[in-house]
């Protein structure tokens, strides 16, 4: 399986200042990677990096097999990494037909239509603005844009923000779907620790900008102590699953 995504040693921050430190991971092709942790962890400082809308401050970066510390966000997208950032990044005064035609570029394979196939719910709602739909719509409007670019790597920000667990219940399977149909590579920030396991291969968990834990989705489901002390910033107990070599 190919790395579509590989930090090696990878630090990233704001200006001067380190947020995450020492970042070694990858999400190979047609794979779920969650990346898990407490608000402040560096979840959202890594995906911002990964897209070139934060300059890495030292370590390695390699997106679709290149070298991409130096390079601007538009250049990595080009190689095709899309984002669905936390805010969903939607037009809203634009209807959902015209989102979805703006974020499909001239050299895309994707047609919109296939695209409505993961999301039919959006088929009957194309003239409406999408600042009038649900939460629940505007997200898989969101995702439907990313997709429309024909990406081969996704990454999402909360997809889950806002939502009834009902309908993560619902989107999350159709990313794990969409991963497996079109060979995609998906790095999944995701609150809903349990719903991001389920439709996860792996996962790593981030505390205060280190990773403190990672392995499949089957073993972090086992260690729930770990993963709520992670959540909770439990210096002690991470210091305990640390010392039982659980890290």
């Amino acid at each position: 399986m190919k790395n579509l995504i590989e930090t090696r040693n990878l630090v990233c921050g704001y200006g001067k200042l380190p947020v995450v430190r020492d970042l070694n991971i990858t999400v190979g092709e047609g794979e779920v990677v969650c990346l898990l942790g407490a608000n402040g962890a560096g979840k959202t400082t890594t995906l911002l990096t990964i897209a070139g809308a934060l300059p890495a401050l030292s370590g390695e970066l390699d997106v679709m097999g290149a070298p991409v510390t130096s390079a601007k966000a538009h250049e990595i997208a080009r190689r095709g990494l899309g984002i669905v950032p936390e805010g969903r990044g939607l037009f809203y005064r634009l209807t959902v037909a015209e989102n979805l035609r703006l974020r499909r570029h001239r050299q895309s394979t994707v047609e919109i239509e296939d695209v409505l196939g993961y999301f039919p719910a959006l088929r009957n709602l194309m003239g409406r603005r999408s600042g009038l739909l649900s939460g629940g719509e505007q997200q898989m409007l969101a995702l439907a844009g990313a997709l429309v670019a024909d990406p081969k790597v996704v990454m999402l920000d909360e997809m889950s923000l806002g939502l009834a667990p009902i309908i993560v219940e619902q989107l999350l399977p159709t990313v794990r779907d969409i991963a497996d149909k079109r060979g995609m590579a998906v790095l999944l920030v995701e609150q809903h620790v349990l719903a991001a396991l389920n439709v996860a291969d792996r996962g790593y968990v981030l505390a205060h900008g280190s990773v403190v834990a990672e392995g499949s989705s089957a073993e972090l489901r086992k260690d729930a102590e770990l993963l709520e002390a992670s959540y909770l910033g439990d210096e002690k107990a991470l210091e305990a699953a640390e010392a039982a070599d659980l890290i």
